[in-house]
């Protein structure tokens, strides 16, 4: 089938009143990201590259979120319905382009269902095309009225129709194709003659048809994807949708996820095959996990790169970079900043910040490790801390490799603690130790006679 020239353009600027947020509607996320940015990935994933996003209560949310990518805006200052905020875009679209119209808060919708409405539309050479489904509840949404013969009538909104209008369970999606020069020359023509004051899009169909231009109806396979988000409700089913699809997905791909309905995966996160992901662990954002992993029970991650075979057991790690043959846990607390390098064990209850511990070097437990550079072997002991901030300001500690680190040892930056070097066990380090040099620094014990007061 013959190539076509094809501009989406998302209606995204309603402000999404029930949501009951500061925020505009399509920026509120569902996996991680806006429920915009699932409509625009559906659409690019269709092959679809020239994006118009209709913005206008809070765009500058819209506008900051998609920053650097190639899409285009346009501004709907009013919101006086679907059939103004599209003209808003007339300037900004090729007149002999195909226009597939979206709207941005249906995150559910799959880049295939985008194409075989194209190519139906393409082979019925229709002038406009409109996406249903049917729905056994269908209230809430605009009814798609068909004539004796089964063809496109119109479209009646919940507000406007009839008794019996709304006992028809055929629904409107809000996805259209529409030849561009027909769909703005009709736009033209439309008159806010409803309950609601708005120039409603679906009068275009309705004219067109009047006009004995082709006017197309195409049913989806799966009602789900059109559902849009009205409420915080609605975002958390769409969400719990989206968890689901991408656990599918990951196991079908050769990951293990140990009872799924317990794992939570945000769209954008990869794992590689023969990892496993044990109950009730957390990926978030754009992770990326490698393969021969074994991720959880109970671990949150966000952000993160981790390498190939590595084993993360009940601790957070946010915005990281895990080498391969990494062990981490149970409890550790993996801060931005972190790089571990290939081989490196991080125990029970360390936190590390804005750190680099390089291969081969332990933190088996109890310690807390932030803006320090960590060389190879290096054995880091029970209790140790950098004592990185003054009050106003952060300082670096650097260990050198093969340097071995006593417990309860605090290193108070700005320290270096040269190579091959060790501390004693409950030493607090002020000054740089050379290499190949043992630091001890206590008191001398004193046993002083102590009689305990009685409590009356």
């Amino acid at each position: 089938m013959e190539k076509v020239s094809c501009t989406a353009v998302i209606l995204a600027a309603g402000k999404g009143v029930r949501m009951r947020s500061k925020l505009p509607k399509v920026v509120h996320k569902a996996a991680g990201k806006p429920l915009v940015a699932h409509v625009v990935d559906a659409v690019r994933a269709a092959g679809i590259e020239d994006i118009i996003i209709v913005v206008g209560h809070g765009r500058e949310h819209v506008e900051n979120f998609f920053a650097g990518q190639p899409v285009k805006f346009v501004i709907q200052e009013q919101q006086l319905g679907t059939g103004h905020a599209l003209r808003q875009a007339e300037g900004t679209v090729d007149p002999d382009s195909t226009v597939l119209v979206l709207a941005g808060d249906t995150p559910l919708l799959r880049a295939s269902t985008l194409k075989a409405l194209l190519e139906h539309h393409q082979k019925c050479q229709a002038q406009a095309t409109v996406l249903t489904t049917f729905l056994d509840q269908p209230a809430g949404y605009g009814r798609v009225l068909r004539d004796e013969k089964g063809s496109f009538l119109r479209i009646v909104e919940e507000k406007d129709a009839t008794p019996e209008e709304k006992q028809v369970t055929e629904i409107n999606s809000g996805i259209y194709c529409f030849q561009a020069s027909a769909v703005f020359r009709v736009l033209q023509q439309l008159q806010p003659l409803n309950a609601q004051g708005e120039y409603y899009l679906t009068d275009t169909l309705e004219i067109l048809k009047g006009e004995g231009c082709r006017v197309e109806v195409m049913s989806a396979a799966e009602p789900e994807e059109i559902h849009g988000v009205n409420d915080r409700v609605q975002l958390a089913q769409v969400e719990k949708i989206l968890h689901r699809r991408k656990n599918l997905q990951l196991m079908r791909d050769g990951v293990t996820l140990v009872e799924p309905d317990t794992i939570i995966v945000d769209s954008d996160v990869t794992i590689g095959c023969d990892t496993v992901v044990l109950p009730f662990t957390i990926i978030q954002g754009k992770t990326s996990i490698g393969e021969d992993c074994e991720i959880g029970p109970w671990t949150n991650i966000n952000d993160s790169r981790i390498g190939h075979r590595v084993i993360i057991e009940s601790s957070r790690v946010k915005e990281a970079d895990i080498g391969d043959d990494c062990v981490i846990g149970p409890y550790a607390y993996l801060r931005p900043g972190t790089i571990l390098q290939e081989h490196v064990k991080v125990g029970d209850f360390v936190e590390i910040k804005q750190s680099t511990v390089a291969p081969g070097s332990k933190i088996p437990h109890l310690s807390y490790v932030g803006d320090a550079t960590v060389g190879r072997e290096v054995n880091i002991g029970a209790g140790t801390i950098t004592c990185n901030y003054d009050g106003q300001h952060k300082h670096p500690t650097i260990i050198e490799d093969h340097a071995f680190i006593g417990s309860n040892t605090n290193l108070v930056a700005p320290v270096r603690i040269g190579e091959a070097s060790v501390t004693g066990a409950g030493s607090t380090i002020t000054r740089d130790v050379p290499p190949h040099s043992l630091a001890v620094e206590r008191a001398d014990q004193r046993v002083i006679p102590w009689k305990k007061k009685r409590d009356h």
